[in-house]
């Protein structure tokens, strides 16, 4: 009871300052109203003075009085001029903000324009963007159009308005002004402000992943971002207000749409791609056909410069022109050959490009960039009578012969390229019957001598068995050879692990190229270097009569076969060179002989394509590629056996270290030798002398029986 009498006068006293300050105002609304509740009242200038209390009432400001704007009113009938309402004693930070604005040119009338009739004044969200037409009427009917305004009208309260853009209410300025929202330098974070919200997407249809970020890292984020305002922002592409998605055939980045989009700022470009092969067919209507963003990416536009572009010399035959080209169903569907692109890639041009190179021939580099057109068009940069120009321009001199020939023809086709194709087949046919028949060979005589498991003794004497001249020449060959291996190979499979190491450089510095150029330099000093040795020695060049093949080396390879397989007990005795070592010694001549004409034709490619037809580089392509498999399991599988693995010279013949070799290993296997380096050791002899003796002196090998000090039952086949 005691709290109730205290509150009763509280509530009573509240009410009373209800009564005195509402219900005057609201007594004198109905004043108000005695007059401009009149639809036919007008001023003196015939302009409406009705003020329909319905509508004002449902305004933003139906809850204030006549007199909270009228202030000055304070009697009745009030004066006829009366000042203009000030909404600043209300709305004083928006009055203070709306001169600085883009619409503070409108002066006082500037909360009207945008507001609408005073006493009809609706909420922001409600009024846009259909007041923001009173003025500016294009761009709404074009927003109306636009994706934006789909969603809004769909329901969809994240859709932006004018606001959202443009910025609040009272402080939108100019485009044109550094600090606006939509500023060519500010656009990207206004996009941002959605397009970049992970919430926002995750709840939206977009299409691509990380729009905003792609485009920042962009050639033309980043020209924007420098305040280059030249350089295209969001709405260059997408235009400001009739924002469309890219299925909408009135979008400016609809497939069909883009060339005229890009063209905008790359007019020049854009009319030479319309002549272009592609242009003529998207005027067409062949969907499948490459406009600007298939080959330059849509926000990720990158300078051809940059390694990760798409249209980087080293990625754009593969990631760009590949992506169609090699395209089973687009080849299908428009008749396109489909072994064009793995043609290139085979090609020299392609490997050094998968390899890094940024100054070997690509796709545009031939056909062109933006100009492309059909090889039997004579504009095409392709066309038979262009392409001493084109090809020119890397190889200067370049003739017209090489053109006769087909380009992108893969080795095995065998109608466009018969020689090349018959070279593929017959090393096809040679590699596997060598290589098998050095595996088998070997693999015998291993397992051979591991059963019988009677090893030369190791006494650690030694006989001379090559002198200074033929080390020198091994040694070349020793370093040369596997520099050639590895930095050919690396060519051929740039993507393997040991090949990238040697390929880190390769956008820069051509570091394979030059070390297998030079290493094959060094090979030829070395072969000439033995074939001068041989020329002016008169003593060592006997060697090439003990080397010459016989039939006799048909024998004794029957023979060891015959003894490794335990069909006889005694093996075959050798004279001062076996078999194995004149099979070795004729295949690395002629090796050396075809590698080098086939090297220096390709490395000297000017003059081959000047006076050759282009079969001839690709035949001296395949061979050479062939060949270098051959030689480099030769060396493994044959050479590495006897000179390492061979149970009896293991772990090495240290022969082309110091030119002596193990004793025992002469006598077991070359009886007569023997005798000859135990005489030639007795004797001092110059240094650059050879061991070998005159083959006058040399015994019928019938002679060479076994004797009591040289049992013949553990021989090598090989020798060193």
């Amino acid at each position: 009871m005691h709290a109730r009498s205290n509150s009763t006068p509280r509530w009573f006293f509240g009410w009373l300052v209800f009564a005195t300050i509402a219900w005057p105002a609201l007594a004198q609304d109905d004043a108000c109203l005695a007059c401009h509740g009149d639809r036919s009242l007008q001023s003196a200038s015939g302009r409406s003075m009705f003020v329909d209390p319905a509508r004002h009432a449902s305004s933003v400001h139906g809850a204030l009085g006549c007199t909270s704007c009228h202030m000055t009113i304070r009697d009745f009938p009030h004066p006829k001029r009366i000042p203009r309402v000030d909404c600043s004693t209300c709305h004083a930070e928006a009055s203070a903000d709306v001169p600085h604005s883009a619409h503070g040119v409108l002066g006082a009338a500037a909360c009207l324009s945008c507001h609408g009739p005073p006493h009809e004044i609706g909420r922001a969200a409600e009024t846009s963007p259909q007041s923001c037409a009173t003025c500016h009427a294009d761009a709404v009917q074009q927003y109306q159009s636009s994706i934006h305004a789909q969603f809004l009208a769909a329901g969809d309260a994240q859709s932006p308005t004018c606001q959202t853009c443009h910025g609040p209410s009272h402080r939108i300025l100019p485009a044109r002004d550094p600090a606006s929202p939509v500023a060519r330098r500010n656009l990207p974070d206004t996009c941002g402000a959605c397009h970049a919200n992970p919430n926002f997407l995750a709840q939206h249809p977009i299409p691509f992943a990380r729009p905003i970020e792609s485009y920042r890292l962009s050639v033309h984020g980043r020209a924007v971002a420098a305040g280059n305002e030249q350089a295209p922002s969001c709405s260059d592409c997408h235009s400001s207000h009739a924002i469309l998605p890219a299925r909408d055939p009135r979008s400016t980045i609809n497939h069909w749409n883009v060339p005229q989009t890009c063209g905008v700022c790359h007019t020049e470009i854009a009319n030479t791609y319309k002549e272009s092969i592609h242009g003529q067919a998207v005027a067409r209507g062949v969907r499948g056909a490459p406009v600007c963003t298939d080959c330059h990416g849509e926000h990720t536009i990158l300078a051809p410069a940059e390694p990760e572009s798409l249209v980087n010399p080293a990625r754009v035959s593969r990631a760009t022109c590949g992506r169609c080209h090699a395209d089973e169903r687009l080849a299908e569907r428009y008749n396109l050959p489909l072994d064009k692109v793995p043609a290139f890639e085979d090609s020299y041009h392609g490997l050094a490009l998968r390899a890094g190179s940024q100054t070997v021939a690509n796709c545009a580099s031939c056909h062109g960039v933006h100009n492309i057109l059909p090889s039997s068009d004579p504009r095409s940069t392709v066309h038979p009578s262009n392409l001493a120009s084109t090809c020119g321009k890397c190889h200067p001199g370049a003739g017209t012969r090489f053109a006769l020939g087909p380009v992108h023809v893969r080795p095995a086709s065998a109608t466009e390229h018969p020689v090349v194709a018959f070279i593929r087949v017959t090393y096809w046919i040679l590699i596997p019957l060598v290589v098998g028949f050095m595996l088998v060979h070997n693999l015998l005589d291993f397992l051979a001598k591991l059963i019988r498991g009677r090893f030369l003794p190791r006494t650690g004497e030694t006989l001379p068995r090559m002198n200074l001249h033929f080390r020198i020449a091994h040694w070349l060959t020793a370093v040369s050879f596997p520099v050639l291996v590895v930095t050919g190979f690396a060519l051929k499979f740039p993507e393997q692990w040991w090949a990238r190491p040697l390929l880190r450089w390769e956008s820069e510095f051509a570091l394979r190229g030059t070390l297998h150029r030079i290493a094959g330099v060094v090979l030829l000093v070395s072969f000439f270097y033995h074939i001068a040795h041989l020329v002016f020695s008169r003593r060592d060049r006997i060697i090439l009569r003990f080397l010459r093949p016989g039939l006799e080396d048909l024998r004794d390879l029957w023979g060891v076969i015959r003894y490794n397989l335990g069909r006889t007990p005694e093996r075959p005795r050798f004279g001062k060179f076996s078999y194995a070592e004149k099979i070795e010694y004729w295949a690395f001549v002629w090796g050396t002989v075809v590698m080098a004409v086939s090297g220096l034709l390709l490395w000297f490619n000017n003059f081959t394509l000047r006076y050759f037809p282009k079969w001839v580089s690709d035949a001296a392509t395949a061979i050479h590629y062939y060949e270098a498999i051959l030689a480099t399991l030769a060396i493994l599988i044959w050479h590495f056996y006897m000179t390492i693995f061979d149970p009896d010279v293991y772990p090495m013949d240290m022969a082309w270290l110091t030119g002596r070799t193990a004793a025992e290993h002469i006598r077991h296997t070359r009886r007569f030798e023997y005798i000859v380096a135990l005489e030639q050791q007795a004797k001092p002899e110059p240094v650059e002398k050879s061991a070998a003796e005159p083959a006058d002196t040399t015994p019928p090998k019938a002679a060479e029986a076994p004797t009591a000090e040289a049992p013949a039952a553990e021989d090598n086949p090989q020798g060193s």
